[in-house]
């Protein structure tokens, strides 16, 4: 299966939350007008510049043993190298809120509009990830309508570039799911182009598989660990929503 996903604007709109947490503003305290105007100018903007688009193509565990082995180059000992060979389903994607919301910041910067531009880059990051979200559920969804889905199962997302899988991986990722056809090319550095698009893996399986300790190598390297929240989040029947996430 590998389907190309329309995602309505407005469904891929950030919670403020998320956004002010980029800013390192805490929530639920009162926002100055000036913060209050900037957020909805920003906002608004998403909405009209946004072109959210993904990709999601199923994959076998052996298909994606050889996308994950890339180029070579990732560490030796890592967390994916053991969950995704105990996985039930794997499914790569990639997701883009399109070029046009990254010229826009770029043009605001440009104009000396540092606030604004600021601010918009923190709501195209945070409208990223939760059209990854919505991605995520639609194939949860094909996944719960089949029956491959209980309680005891979990989904978590992985990305080349994190948790020792080398971002080189993303030209194997590229040539097994072409995400070019949803606009996505891939420069030479491995960086994609749209900026705001992430790509990777999803792993759905039994819960168990996704714990591990943060004690490798590169996790002295992680500034967030924030693997942590998520692995934990996996076993919050009362949070079902917050199984998602880059890790």
């Amino acid at each position: 299966m590998r389907e190309i996903i329309e995602i309505p604007i407005d469904d891929a709109k950030p919670e403020r939350f998320d956004v002010l947490k980029t800013q390192g503003i805490p929530f639920g305290n009162d926002l100055p007008e000036k913060v209050k105007t900037l957020l909805k100018r920003a906002i608004d903007l998403f909405l009209e510049f946004s072109q959210p688009l993904g990709i999601v193509s199923d994959i076998s565990i052996p298909e994606f043993g050889s996308v994950y082995h890339g180029e070579g180059l990732n560490e030796k000992e890592n967390p994916l190298d053991k969950i995704f060979k105990k996985a039930d389903n794997l499914a790569l994607f990639a997701i883009t809120i399109g070029e046009k919301v990254s010229k826009k910041i770029d043009q605001l910067f440009k104009k000396n509009e540092f606030a604004l531009g600021s601010m918009l880059d923190s709501v195209a990051s945070a409208g990223t990830d939760k059209a990854v979200d919505i991605v995520e559920n639609h194939f949860l969804n094909l996944l719960s309508n089949k029956g491959e889905i209980t309680p005891s199962k979990g989904m978590l997302r992985y990305s080349p570039g994190y948790c020792g899988w080398h971002v080189s991986g993303q030209k194997k990722l590229f040539e097994f799911s072409h995400p070019e056809d949803i606009g996505i090319t891939l420069l030479d550095s491995f960086l994609m182009k749209p900026l705001k698009s992430i790509s990777g893996v999803m792993v759905i399986g039994e819960k168990e598989i996704f714990k591990f300790e943060d004690s490798y190598p590169f996790c002295d390297q992680c500034k967030t660990h924030s693997c942590r929240d998520r692995i934990r989040a996996l076993f919050r029947e009362s949070r079902p929503d917050n199984k998602k996430g880059v890790v």
